[in-house]
Protein backbone atom coordinates (compact mmCIF):
# COMPACT_ATOMS: atom_id res chain seq x y z
CA UNK A 1 0.00 0.00 0.00
CA UNK A 2 1.78 3.88 -1.33
CA UNK A 3 1.38 5.10 2.47
CA UNK A 4 2.84 8.70 1.05
CA UNK A 5 0.06 8.67 -2.21
CA UNK A 6 -3.05 7.79 0.61
CA UNK A 7 -2.03 10.40 2.63
CA UNK A 8 -1.62 13.60 -0.25
CA UNK A 9 -4.89 12.34 -1.92
CA UNK A 10 -7.15 12.55 1.72
CA UNK A 11 -5.40 15.42 2.48
CA UNK A 12 -6.16 16.90 -1.03
CA UNK A 13 -9.90 15.75 -0.70
CA UNK A 14 -10.19 17.62 2.60
CA UNK A 15 -8.69 20.67 1.25
CA UNK A 16 -10.69 20.56 -1.98
CA UNK A 17 -14.12 19.66 0.43
CA UNK A 18 -13.58 22.65 2.44
CA UNK A 19 -12.83 25.20 -0.13
CA UNK A 20 -16.01 23.88 -2.00
CA UNK A 21 -18.07 23.04 0.60
CA UNK A 22 -18.54 26.13 2.94
CA UNK A 23 -22.07 24.99 3.85
CA UNK A 24 -21.33 22.81 6.86
CA UNK A 25 -24.09 20.31 5.97
CA UNK A 26 -23.31 19.80 2.12
CA UNK A 27 -19.01 20.50 3.08
CA UNK A 28 -19.55 17.46 5.34
CA UNK A 29 -20.80 14.81 3.06
CA UNK A 30 -18.46 16.24 0.40
CA UNK A 31 -15.42 15.53 2.66
CA UNK A 32 -17.12 12.48 3.61
CA UNK A 33 -17.47 11.42 -0.35
CA UNK A 34 -13.74 12.40 -1.15
CA UNK A 35 -12.19 10.75 1.83
CA UNK A 36 -14.30 7.24 0.53
CA UNK A 37 -13.49 7.66 -2.68
CA UNK A 38 -10.05 8.08 -2.29
CA UNK A 39 -9.99 4.85 -0.29
CA UNK A 40 -11.45 2.57 -3.63
CA UNK A 41 -10.01 4.22 -5.89
CA UNK A 42 -6.97 3.08 -7.86
CA UNK A 43 -3.68 5.48 -7.96
CA UNK A 44 -2.02 5.77 -10.30
CA UNK A 45 0.30 9.37 -10.35
CA UNK A 46 2.72 8.85 -6.74
CA UNK A 47 3.43 12.62 -4.72
CA UNK A 48 7.51 13.25 -5.45
CA UNK A 49 7.08 13.68 -1.78
CA UNK A 50 11.32 13.45 -0.86
CA UNK A 51 14.06 16.70 -1.93
CA UNK A 52 17.09 15.65 -3.15
CA UNK A 53 19.46 18.53 -2.52
CA UNK A 54 22.92 16.91 -4.02
CA UNK A 55 23.93 14.45 -5.69
CA UNK A 56 27.53 13.25 -6.54
CA UNK A 57 28.26 10.99 -9.45
CA UNK A 58 31.83 10.66 -8.82
CA UNK A 59 31.64 9.84 -5.77
CA UNK A 60 28.64 7.86 -5.54
CA UNK A 61 26.27 9.67 -2.91
CA UNK A 62 22.95 11.46 -3.05
CA UNK A 63 21.67 13.70 -0.40
CA UNK A 64 18.09 14.44 0.72
CA UNK A 65 15.82 15.93 3.19
CA UNK A 66 15.74 14.33 6.29
CA UNK A 67 12.54 12.09 6.64
CA UNK A 68 11.77 9.25 8.57
CA UNK A 69 11.39 7.72 5.03
CA UNK A 70 14.75 9.15 3.86
CA UNK A 71 16.84 8.06 6.87
CA UNK A 72 15.74 4.48 7.53
CA UNK A 73 18.95 2.37 6.94
CA UNK A 74 18.75 0.06 3.64
CA UNK A 75 18.70 0.10 0.22
CA UNK A 76 15.62 1.32 -1.86
CA UNK A 77 14.64 2.64 -5.18
CA UNK A 78 14.53 5.96 -6.13
CA UNK A 79 11.89 7.73 -8.57
CA UNK A 80 12.95 11.29 -9.45
CA UNK A 81 11.89 14.18 -12.79
CA UNK A 82 8.36 12.95 -12.18
CA UNK A 83 8.79 8.93 -12.45
CA UNK A 84 10.92 9.59 -15.56
CA UNK A 85 14.03 8.23 -13.28
CA UNK A 86 15.13 5.41 -11.20
CA UNK A 87 18.04 5.04 -9.26
CA UNK A 88 19.25 2.59 -6.42
CA UNK A 89 19.80 4.09 -3.22
CA UNK A 90 22.35 1.74 0.13
CA UNK A 91 22.93 2.76 3.12
CA UNK A 92 22.95 5.79 5.21
CA UNK A 93 26.64 7.51 5.21
CA UNK A 94 25.83 10.55 7.14
CA UNK A 95 23.03 12.90 8.67
CA UNK A 96 23.36 16.69 9.55
CA UNK A 97 21.57 19.56 9.22
CA UNK A 98 18.55 18.08 8.34
CA UNK A 99 19.74 16.17 5.27
CA UNK A 100 21.25 12.53 5.08
CA UNK A 101 23.60 11.48 2.23
CA UNK A 102 23.24 7.61 1.52
CA UNK A 103 24.98 5.71 -1.06
CA UNK A 104 24.00 5.84 -4.95
CA UNK A 105 24.10 1.96 -6.02
CA UNK A 106 23.26 2.98 -9.71
CA UNK A 107 21.47 4.86 -11.50
CA UNK A 108 19.03 2.66 -13.99
CA UNK A 109 17.94 5.79 -16.07
CA UNK A 110 17.43 9.62 -16.38
CA UNK A 111 19.55 12.22 -15.33
CA UNK A 112 19.96 11.98 -11.84
CA UNK A 113 19.98 15.69 -10.31
CA UNK A 114 18.83 18.02 -7.37
CA UNK A 115 14.69 18.69 -7.01
CA UNK A 116 11.87 16.21 -6.22
CA UNK A 117 11.80 12.53 -5.76
CA UNK A 118 10.47 9.60 -4.24
CA UNK A 119 11.58 6.86 -2.46
CA UNK A 120 10.19 2.92 -3.13
CA UNK A 121 10.83 -0.15 -1.11
CA UNK A 122 10.38 -2.18 -4.54
CA UNK A 123 14.15 -1.96 -5.05
CA UNK A 124 14.05 -4.10 -8.33
CA UNK A 125 11.65 -2.95 -11.25
CA UNK A 126 12.20 -5.74 -14.16
CA UNK A 127 12.36 -9.92 -13.27
CA UNK A 128 15.83 -10.00 -15.46
CA UNK A 129 17.48 -8.02 -12.38
CA UNK A 130 17.30 -11.26 -10.33
CA UNK A 131 19.61 -12.75 -12.80
CA UNK A 132 16.87 -16.12 -12.36
CA UNK A 133 14.42 -18.75 -14.69
CA UNK A 134 11.58 -16.55 -15.62
CA UNK A 135 8.70 -16.48 -17.84
CA UNK A 136 5.71 -14.11 -18.44
CA UNK A 137 2.48 -16.18 -18.08
CA UNK A 138 -0.70 -14.99 -18.47
CA UNK A 139 -3.75 -15.99 -15.50
CA UNK A 140 -7.62 -16.48 -17.09
CA UNK A 141 -9.74 -14.63 -14.65
CA UNK A 142 -13.55 -13.75 -14.56
CA UNK A 143 -12.37 -10.36 -15.93
CA UNK A 144 -9.75 -11.60 -18.78
CA UNK A 145 -6.57 -12.54 -18.94
CA UNK A 146 -4.06 -10.93 -16.22
CA UNK A 147 -0.54 -10.83 -16.80
CA UNK A 148 1.92 -12.59 -14.23
CA UNK A 149 5.59 -13.50 -13.67
CA UNK A 150 6.71 -17.37 -13.03
CA UNK A 151 9.90 -17.80 -11.40
CA UNK A 152 10.57 -21.79 -11.50
CA UNK A 153 13.24 -23.17 -9.44
CA UNK A 154 16.37 -24.24 -11.01
CA UNK A 155 15.45 -27.53 -11.99
CA UNK A 156 11.93 -26.65 -13.42
CA UNK A 157 8.62 -25.38 -11.66
CA UNK A 158 7.90 -27.85 -9.01
CA UNK A 159 5.00 -28.36 -6.54
CA UNK A 160 5.54 -26.42 -4.23
CA UNK A 161 4.61 -22.53 -4.88
CA UNK A 162 3.85 -19.24 -3.10
CA UNK A 163 2.15 -17.03 -4.80
CA UNK A 164 2.92 -13.25 -3.81
CA UNK A 165 -0.15 -10.48 -3.87
CA UNK A 166 0.74 -6.99 -4.00
CA UNK A 167 -0.96 -3.83 -2.55
CA UNK A 168 -2.99 -0.94 -2.37
CA UNK A 169 -1.22 1.51 -5.29
CA UNK A 170 1.05 -1.41 -6.31
CA UNK A 171 1.93 -3.70 -8.95
CA UNK A 172 3.00 -6.96 -8.92
CA UNK A 173 7.08 -5.35 -9.47
CA UNK A 174 6.50 -5.20 -5.10
CA UNK A 175 6.76 -8.90 -4.54
CA UNK A 176 10.41 -8.95 -6.74
CA UNK A 177 12.49 -8.45 -3.36
CA UNK A 178 11.02 -11.80 -2.03
CA UNK A 179 11.91 -14.20 -5.01
CA UNK A 180 15.10 -14.84 -4.49
CA UNK A 181 13.93 -16.16 -0.40
CA UNK A 182 11.91 -18.65 -2.46
CA UNK A 183 13.89 -19.25 -5.13
CA UNK A 184 16.57 -21.09 -2.58
CA UNK A 185 14.00 -22.42 -1.36
CA UNK A 186 13.23 -24.49 -3.99
CA UNK A 187 9.69 -22.47 -4.12
CA UNK A 188 7.93 -21.68 -7.47
CA UNK A 189 7.11 -18.35 -7.36
CA UNK A 190 4.16 -16.97 -9.17
CA UNK A 191 3.55 -12.72 -8.62
CA UNK A 192 -0.10 -12.45 -9.77
CA UNK A 193 -2.34 -9.05 -10.86
CA UNK A 194 -5.38 -8.61 -9.86
CA UNK A 195 -8.18 -6.10 -11.20
CA UNK A 196 -7.58 -2.78 -11.20
CA UNK A 197 -4.05 -2.69 -10.28
CA UNK A 198 -3.08 -1.32 -13.76
CA UNK A 199 -1.64 -4.86 -15.37
CA UNK A 200 -5.17 -6.88 -14.89
CA UNK A 201 -8.21 -6.31 -16.66
CA UNK A 202 -10.37 -3.64 -14.92
CA UNK A 203 -13.76 -3.94 -13.50
CA UNK A 204 -16.80 -2.72 -14.45
CA UNK A 205 -16.74 0.12 -11.82
CA UNK A 206 -12.59 0.38 -11.47
CA UNK A 207 -12.85 0.54 -7.74
CA UNK A 208 -11.01 -1.34 -5.30
CA UNK A 209 -12.92 -4.11 -3.04
CA UNK A 210 -10.61 -4.07 -0.32
CA UNK A 211 -10.13 -7.73 -0.78
CA UNK A 212 -13.88 -8.49 -1.48
CA UNK A 213 -13.61 -8.62 -5.08
CA UNK A 214 -10.17 -9.21 -5.44
CA UNK A 215 -9.63 -12.46 -4.30
CA UNK A 216 -11.33 -13.95 -7.24
CA UNK A 217 -8.13 -13.07 -9.40
CA UNK A 218 -5.89 -14.71 -6.83
CA UNK A 219 -8.38 -17.95 -6.84
CA UNK A 220 -7.49 -17.72 -10.85
CA UNK A 221 -3.83 -17.72 -9.58
CA UNK A 222 -4.36 -20.77 -7.47
CA UNK A 223 -6.30 -22.89 -10.22
CA UNK A 224 -3.87 -21.82 -12.46
CA UNK A 225 -0.38 -22.79 -10.35
CA UNK A 226 -2.83 -26.28 -9.74
CA UNK A 227 -3.16 -26.85 -13.22
CA UNK A 228 1.12 -26.22 -13.52
CA UNK A 229 1.83 -28.91 -11.14
CA UNK A 230 1.11 -27.29 -7.65
CA UNK A 231 0.43 -29.29 -5.16
CA UNK A 232 1.54 -27.46 -1.96
CA UNK A 233 0.60 -23.56 -2.26
CA UNK A 234 1.77 -20.97 0.16
CA UNK A 235 0.13 -17.66 -0.51
CA UNK A 236 2.01 -14.27 0.80
CA UNK A 237 0.50 -10.52 0.89
CA UNK A 238 1.79 -7.54 1.08
CA UNK A 239 -0.27 -4.72 2.95
CA UNK A 240 -3.79 -4.36 1.54
CA UNK A 241 -2.66 -8.09 -0.36
CA UNK A 242 -3.03 -9.23 3.12
CA UNK A 243 -6.35 -8.69 3.27
CA UNK A 244 -6.87 -10.11 -0.35
CA UNK A 245 -5.47 -13.71 0.94
CA UNK A 246 -7.44 -13.39 4.39
CA UNK A 247 -10.64 -13.38 1.98
CA UNK A 248 -8.74 -16.23 -0.37
CA UNK A 249 -8.39 -18.48 2.17
CA UNK A 250 -11.97 -17.67 3.36
CA UNK A 251 -13.65 -17.96 0.42
CA UNK A 252 -12.02 -20.21 -2.49
CA UNK A 253 -12.90 -23.63 -2.82
CA UNK A 254 -9.59 -24.34 -3.44
CA UNK A 255 -8.65 -25.45 0.32
CA UNK A 256 -6.85 -28.56 -0.85
CA UNK A 257 -4.17 -26.82 -2.53
CA UNK A 258 -2.86 -24.34 0.48
CA UNK A 259 -0.89 -25.29 3.36
CA UNK A 260 0.09 -21.43 4.91
CA UNK A 261 -0.05 -17.63 4.51
CA UNK A 262 2.49 -14.64 4.95
CA UNK A 263 1.41 -11.19 5.59
CA UNK A 264 3.88 -8.70 5.01
CA UNK A 265 2.56 -5.05 7.05
CA UNK A 266 -0.56 -6.99 6.55
CA UNK A 267 -4.54 -5.16 6.31
CA UNK A 268 -5.50 -7.32 8.68
CA UNK A 269 -9.20 -5.15 9.97
CA UNK A 270 -10.07 -2.68 7.83
CA UNK A 271 -11.79 -0.56 10.22
CA UNK A 272 -8.84 -0.28 12.51
CA UNK A 273 -6.33 0.51 9.90
CA UNK A 274 -8.82 3.32 8.19
CA UNK A 275 -9.52 4.70 12.01
CA UNK A 276 -5.80 4.92 12.17
CA UNK A 277 -5.17 6.51 9.07
CA UNK A 278 -8.19 8.97 9.69
CA UNK A 279 -6.25 9.82 12.83
CA UNK A 280 -2.84 10.32 11.59
CA UNK A 281 -4.71 12.86 8.68
CA UNK A 282 -6.79 14.52 11.88
CA UNK A 283 -9.82 13.95 10.55
CA UNK A 284 -12.65 14.26 13.18
CA UNK A 285 -13.97 11.17 13.43
CA UNK A 286 -17.77 12.06 12.31
CA UNK A 287 -16.24 12.51 9.02
CA UNK A 288 -14.30 9.49 9.51
CA UNK A 289 -17.30 7.19 10.18
CA UNK A 290 -19.51 8.58 7.43
CA UNK A 291 -16.61 7.77 4.85
CA UNK A 292 -16.71 4.05 6.15
CA UNK A 293 -20.81 4.26 6.42
CA UNK A 294 -20.37 5.49 2.54
CA UNK A 295 -18.24 2.41 1.77
CA UNK A 296 -20.13 -0.46 3.27
CA UNK A 297 -23.46 0.83 2.35
CA UNK A 298 -26.18 -0.11 -0.69
CA UNK A 299 -26.65 3.47 -1.14
CA UNK A 300 -23.86 4.76 -0.97
CA UNK A 301 -22.36 3.58 -4.74
CA UNK A 302 -23.25 6.81 -6.12
CA UNK A 303 -21.07 8.74 -4.40
CA UNK A 304 -18.00 6.38 -4.23
CA UNK A 305 -18.58 4.87 -7.73
CA UNK A 306 -18.55 1.52 -5.91
CA UNK A 307 -20.89 -1.41 -7.72
CA UNK A 308 -21.52 -2.53 -4.32
CA UNK A 309 -21.12 -1.93 -0.85
CA UNK A 310 -17.73 -3.41 0.98
CA UNK A 311 -18.53 -5.40 4.15
CA UNK A 312 -15.86 -3.71 6.48
CA UNK A 313 -17.12 -5.64 9.77
CA UNK A 314 -16.39 -9.29 8.03
CA UNK A 315 -12.76 -8.03 7.12
CA UNK A 316 -12.33 -8.07 10.70
CA UNK A 317 -9.61 -10.81 11.16
CA UNK A 318 -9.45 -10.47 14.82
CA UNK A 319 -12.47 -10.98 15.29
CA UNK A 320 -12.74 -13.58 12.95
CA UNK A 321 -9.64 -15.39 14.54
CA UNK A 322 -11.43 -18.43 14.90
CA UNK A 323 -12.33 -18.87 11.37
CA UNK A 324 -8.70 -19.41 10.09
CA UNK A 325 -6.69 -22.26 10.36
CA UNK A 326 -3.62 -22.36 8.27
CA UNK A 327 0.17 -22.09 9.76
CA UNK A 328 0.96 -18.11 9.10
CA UNK A 329 3.81 -15.94 9.23
CA UNK A 330 3.46 -12.02 9.95
CA UNK A 331 5.93 -9.84 9.32
CA UNK A 332 4.99 -6.44 10.26
CA UNK A 333 7.02 -2.79 12.06
CA UNK A 334 5.74 -1.15 14.94
CA UNK A 335 6.39 2.04 13.16
CA UNK A 336 4.86 1.09 9.91
CA UNK A 337 3.07 4.64 10.03
CA UNK A 338 0.11 3.16 7.50
CA UNK A 339 -1.22 -0.04 8.44
CA UNK A 340 -0.76 -0.22 12.26
CA UNK A 341 0.50 -3.09 14.12
CA UNK A 342 -2.09 -3.56 16.54
CA UNK A 343 -4.44 -5.88 14.84
CA UNK A 344 -1.48 -8.37 13.47
CA UNK A 345 -0.28 -8.27 17.15
CA UNK A 346 -3.85 -9.13 18.52
CA UNK A 347 -4.45 -11.61 15.74
CA UNK A 348 -0.98 -13.03 16.92
CA UNK A 349 -2.46 -13.36 20.31
CA UNK A 350 -5.45 -14.71 19.73
CA UNK A 351 -4.23 -17.57 17.23
CA UNK A 352 -0.92 -18.01 19.35
CA UNK A 353 -0.95 -21.56 17.89
CA UNK A 354 -1.05 -20.92 14.54
CA UNK A 355 0.43 -17.59 14.12
CA UNK A 356 4.04 -17.04 14.24
CA UNK A 357 4.92 -12.89 14.32
CA UNK A 358 8.22 -11.27 13.55
CA UNK A 359 8.15 -7.75 14.40
CA UNK A 360 9.98 -4.72 13.62
CA UNK A 361 11.10 -1.74 15.63
CA UNK A 362 11.76 0.68 12.51
CA UNK A 363 11.26 -0.19 8.86
CA UNK A 364 7.96 1.89 8.02
CA UNK A 365 5.34 0.03 5.75
CA UNK A 366 6.15 -3.44 3.52
CA UNK A 367 10.20 -1.84 3.61
CA UNK A 368 10.84 -4.82 6.34
CA UNK A 369 13.26 -6.03 3.34
CA UNK A 370 14.98 -3.27 2.24
CA UNK A 371 15.73 -2.79 6.07
CA UNK A 372 16.99 -5.77 7.09
CA UNK A 373 16.61 -8.42 4.09
CA UNK A 374 18.91 -11.54 6.46
CA UNK A 375 16.55 -11.40 9.01
CA UNK A 376 13.38 -11.32 6.68
CA UNK A 377 14.62 -13.76 4.56
CA UNK A 378 16.12 -15.81 7.30
CA UNK A 379 12.30 -15.66 9.03
CA UNK A 380 10.42 -16.61 6.05
CA UNK A 381 12.86 -19.55 5.48
CA UNK A 382 12.96 -20.58 8.79
CA UNK A 383 9.28 -20.63 8.62
CA UNK A 384 8.65 -22.44 6.19
CA UNK A 385 11.55 -25.43 7.74
CA UNK A 386 8.85 -25.77 10.08
CA UNK A 387 5.62 -25.10 9.49
CA UNK A 388 5.20 -26.62 5.73
CA UNK A 389 7.73 -28.52 4.01
CA UNK A 390 7.06 -30.93 7.36
CA UNK A 391 3.87 -32.51 5.25
CA UNK A 392 1.71 -29.44 6.94
CA UNK A 393 -2.36 -30.16 6.68
CA UNK A 394 -4.22 -28.32 3.90
CA UNK A 395 -6.50 -25.39 4.34
CA UNK A 396 -9.39 -28.21 4.12
CA UNK A 397 -7.82 -30.49 6.16
CA UNK A 398 -7.00 -28.11 9.40
CA UNK A 399 -10.44 -27.15 9.13
CA UNK A 400 -11.73 -30.61 9.00
CA UNK A 401 -9.55 -31.58 12.18
CA UNK A 402 -10.71 -28.00 13.71
CA UNK A 403 -14.28 -29.08 13.49
CA UNK A 404 -13.74 -32.71 15.10
CA UNK A 405 -11.90 -31.31 17.93
CA UNK A 406 -14.85 -28.84 18.51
Amino acid sequence: MARSTFAKSVRTAVVAAAVLGLAAGAGAVLIMTRVARTVVTPVRKRPQNQSIRAVDLDAGTVTLRETPDSSVPGRYGLWFAEETGYAKIGGVISREDGSVTRTLESVAFGDLRPGRGRISGYYYLEPSELGLPVESVTIDTELGEAPAWLFPPDDGPGDRWVIQVHGWGATRQEGLRAVRTFHDQGYTTLLASYRNDGDAPNSADRRYGLGGTEWHDIDAALRYAEDHGATSIVLMGWSMGGAVVLQTITRSSALGLLRGIILESPVIDWIDTLEYQARMLRLPDPITQGALRLIESTWGGPFTGQAAPIDLTSMNFVARAADLSLPTLILHSDDDGFVPSTASRALAAARSDIVTLVPFATALHTKLWNYDEERWSTSIAGWLSEHIDVDAPTAAESTEAAEAAG
